[in-house]
């Protein structure tokens, strides 16, 4: 494969010109937007179970990063406070040492068969507070730490991008099987993943077993 470079007379370098592709917004895109959480904005965040985080590194760089447990997992605190459980992952701790380089993040919230999403862009803090974090146990276990948002920007976004996806719809599912496991793909791309079949099945199972047993 080669590589894609794009010629500099086709690249959008200001924002007089990006303006100019587009027809300008209608007037209640921008009148959504709300500096905290309206009863609308809360009943959706109780409602749902998986969220993604982006955050940027102090020099810039980009995260983003899922985050899901059941339904109601991220508390709301008042109208512009959010928090979110740090359940255990992978260590890499991405998400989190962003936000101690630079607080500010971007929320999406997704709700499995709605097909409209929730924004929510504010400043974060990494929290120990041990009754806040009480009340995010489960199954026995308390998270280490809470990230809390300060709300700074709140809208719903539009169904297109959905929609055109087909996310929801069973008709446009894929067949995980045509893909590797997870396992096999991080070794192909790492030191190597094993050629006979039933060690690579081994691996497959240590998986789902690491999964039932960290997962909280």
């Amino acid at each position: 494969m080669t590589t894609y470079t794009p010629d500099p007379a086709h690249t959008i370098t200001n924002a007089a010109s990006l303006r100019g592709l587009y027809e300008p917004t209608h007037t209640l895109a921008i009148q959504k937007c709300q500096d905290r959480l309206g009863p609308h904005a809360q009943d959706f965040i109780r409602r749902s179970p998986f969220l993604c985080i982006g955050t940027q590194s102090a020099d810039g760089r980009a995260d983003v990063s899922p985050r899901g447990d059941p339904s109601g997992f991220v508390r709301i605190l008042d109208e512009q406070t959010l928090a979110i459980p740090d359940r255990p992952g992978n260590n890499r701790l991405d998400t989190l040492a962003n936000i101690i380089a630079n607080p500010n993040v971007g929320l999406l919230f997704i709700i499995p068969g709605f097909d409209d999403t929730l924004r929510v862009n504010g400043e974060a803090l990494l929290v120990t507070d041990p009754d806040l974090l009480a009340t995010m146990e489960v199954s026995g276990r308390v998270p280490k730490l809470a990230i809390v948002v300060k709300v700074r920007e709140v809208f719903m976004h539009c169904a297109k991008a959905f929609r055109r996806s087909h996310l929801w719809d069973p008709a446009h599912f894929q067949d995980r099987r045509e893909m590797p496991s997870l396992v096999k793909i991080i070794l192909d791309e790492t030191s190597g993943a094993p050629a006979d079949q039933d060690a690579q099945r081994k691996l497959d199972d240590d998986l789902e077993e690491a999964y039932r047993k960290s997962m909280y």
